[in-house]
This record gives structure tokens, sequence and C-alpha cells, in this order.
């Protein structure tokens, strides 16, 4: 149960970001523009990174050529959050938005599991995982309603 705490911790933290970063970058959106606001949001967190990368001497960076192409894509889905966030809040609110995110992230994050995609553990659902599945989609649900 230990080695769970830090999981659950880690979690928690980056959920509080998603909830925080979402209406910050709405609110850049609606000032600036969508490209602005993507832009802003992104060379903010490269300049972030890169000053413990400079001290590490790029770590591993030089190696990015041994990932699969498809991997590069990941930065992309990053744009698609953000400009998806930044469009629904001012029109459904933050509760709404951060909901069907996670909506998303459940069906795909499912698949995955279920089929091992993306080289991904292999995690088959069973009914204590549709269960939960299901009162989370349904929370969802009533939330945008």
């Amino acid at each position: 149960m230990q080695a769970l705490i830090p999981i659950i911790l880690i979690g928690l933290v980056s959920g509080v970001a998603v909830g925080l970063q979402s209406p910050l970058a709405s609110m850049i959106t609606q000032r600036l523009g969508m490209l602005e606001s993507i832009f802003i949001l992104h060379i903010g967190g490269a300049l972030l990174v890169a000053i413990p990368l400079i001290f590490l001497g790029g770590g591993n960076l030089g190696n990015w050529r041994s990932l699969p192409w498809y991997a590069l894509a990941a930065g992309s889905m990053g744009l698609i959050v953000v400009g998806g966030v930044s469009y629904m809040i001012p029109r459904v609110g933050v509760a709404t938005a951060i909901t069907l995110i996670i909506a998303g992230q459940l069906v795909i994050s499912s698949l995955l599991d279920q089929y091992g995609l993306l080289g991904m553990q292999t995690r088959p659902m069973d009914l204590q995982r549709l269960f939960g599945l299901i009162v989370v989609f349904v929370g969802a649900w009533l939330t945008v309603r």
C-alpha cells in the first residue's frame, strides 16, 4: 500500500494542475486567441523544462530518434487538449469541460488497457473496472446535463 500512496498523490497533483491550467488557458484564449494561447502554454512549458535539461547536459534527448514515429504525436495531443479546453470552458464551464475530457480519457485508456495498444501492458476489463467506469460515466452525464 505504501507504494500506492505516491502514485495517488502524483495523480491528484496532476489533476489539480489540469484543473488550474484549463481555466488559465481559457483566460489567455479569450484575451489573445486560441493559437496564441496554445503557443504561450507550450513555449512556457518548454522553457521551464529546458532549465533542468541544460543542467543535465540534455539528458537522453539525443536518443529521440529511437522512438517510434507515432510517439512524436504526443506533443500534438497536448495542442488538442489545450485548444479543446480553451474552447469549451467559456461555453460549458470548467467542471463540465474537465468531466468531458476525463470521460474521453477513460474511453481511450480502457481500450489501450484492454488490447495493450501503443505498447501498454494488457489489463483486461473485469466487472469491478467496468462498474467503476459506469459510475464515472453516470457522474459525467449528471455533470454535463
